[in-house]
């Protein structure tokens, strides 16, 4: 654990007792140097009780006097065995009551530009549940009409770091298992520093976006078809002449030959 237990007592009772300096107690405490001050003049951790960390067994009298000694002297957290993994977090992510009804968009914006990332990714990220996150996939979430994706960094329930960290997770393991990622997914894994240090990508011109796809094929084949001759192989039907027997009846009257029997 590189930090004492509760911090800003500590930092209060080094404050009173000791006379190290506030950059010493600041690092040690893992507070800022203005915090440190603050409490001092008494405008920070007002009413908090000093914690005393020598009495705690989280740093040796050795270590206050050589601090007090040396200004440059860093103060060295003394070793717990039973304080190992503290700070590790176990469980949920906690998400403050303010930011709770943000999750449903960043869910959203996730599974729409990140769906590579697993249910469990997307739970240490924002702070939700199982069957949240199934219903906005399958977009049977109660309020999936009105939601929008937002990006969780802009909403502040994850930092960027943390968020990359989990998309490169999810690329290391699809090319494990042999997946191919597509360019997209490439520009994806990218860092925010880096990105950010990328030249901007040069925008096509208005006057001629659509014809990206264009080739000369499909001018080509316009072509072939408006110099196509036409088809005049079937002008019979296309007429609708009569047929043969009628043509012989109607050369028969205009000889005189008359089936009538009144002409015989």
């Amino acid at each position: 654990m590189s930090k004492p237990l509760m911090p800003k007592a500590t930092a209060v009772w080094l404050v009173d007792h000791t006379t190290l300096s506030f950059k010493q107690i600041a690092d040690f405490c893992g507070l800022h140097e203005l915090e440190v001050q603050g409490i001092a003049d008494g405008d920070v951790a007002g009413g908090v009780k000093g914690f005393d960390p020598v009495a705690n067994n989280q740093l040796d009298q050795i270590e206050i006097d050589r601090g007090e000694n040396d200004t440059r002297y860093k103060l060295k957290l003394k070793y717990n065995p039973a304080a190992e993994g503290e700070e590790k977090r176990r469980g949920p992510r906690y998400t403050p009551l303010s930011k709770r009804q943000d999750r449903p968009a960043s869910i959203l914006w996730l599974v729409k530009f990140h769906p590579e990332l697993a249910d469990a990714q997307i739970r240490r990220l924002v702070g939700t549940t199982n069957s949240t996150i199934q219903a906005i996939r399958e977009r049977t979430h109660w309020n999936i009409s009105n939601l929008q994706p937002i990006d969780p960094v802009a909403l502040g329930l994850c930092r960027q770091s943390e968020l990359d960290k989990e998309v490169q997770k999810s690329a290391a393991k699809r090319a494990a298992e042999g997946g191919i990622m597509s360019d997209d997914e490439r520009r994806k894994l990218v860092s925010t520093e880096q990105s950010l240090d990328m030249d901007p990508e040069p925008k096509m011109p208005a006057g001629i976006a659509g014809l990206e796809n264009f080739t000369m094929s499909d001018l080509k084949s316009e072509e072939e078809e408006s110099s196509r001759p036409a088809d005049y192989s079937d002008a019979e039907s296309f007429f609708n002449l009569p047929d043969d027997e009628d043509d012989a009846d109607d050369e028969d009257d205009a000889n005189g030959d008359s089936t009538d029997p009144r002409d015989r």
